[in-house]
């Protein structure tokens, strides 16, 4: 197993989501001493994440499946989590992620919102067999703030 791995689930390269989940993984690794997060960006993938047999995906997916706590962020999209993100972990297998920590992390226009889709996102990672944690959701203007991510990572200790 790798040690922290963070799956970026926005489709715009350089996003405060991105920004954000390796920010919360980057503060996991360093609490516990391991190396910096490995990041599996989608939004580098582009039409590819549809190629059933793309090396690139697939090698991603081995990221993903090997990591020992995975923190998956997300903006929030019409209530839920993103497309691109459904499309990359609908090619996971049945308990495709069992063993490891999933980490919801998702940002909301609203903190309704950023809950709203929170929610959904756990409960995708329960299915794929992740053992999950509490989330992180917070707002568009929230996201850019390096204190929400060291207090969240604080709240989490003895739990990833």
């Amino acid at each position: 197993m790798s040690g922290v791995v963070v799956l970026s689930g926005n489709p715009r390269a350089g996003s405060r989501t991105r920004t954000l989940a390796v920010r919360v993984g980057a503060d996991i690794a360093h609490r516990d001493g391991a190396a910096p997060p490995t990041v599996v960006d989608l939004a580098e993938y582009g039409a590819q994440l549809l190629v059933h047999d793309d090396v690139r995906v697939a090698g991603g997916l081995a990221t993903v499946r090997s990591a020992r706590v995975l923190v998956v962020g997300t903006p929030t999209y019409k209530g839920s989590y993103t497309g691109v993100l459904k499309v990359f972990v609908d090619r996971l297998p049945h308990q495709g992620l069992a063993g490891v920590v999933g980490v919801p992390v998702t940002v909301g226009a609203t903190a309704q919102q950023a809950a709203q889709s929170e929610r959904h996102l756990r409960g995708l990672l329960a299915e794929l067999g992740a053992e999950v944690r509490p989330g992180l959701a917070v707002t568009e203007p929230s996201a850019g703030d390096p204190e929400v991510s060291v207090g969240y990572v604080a709240a989490l200790a003895g739990r990833v």
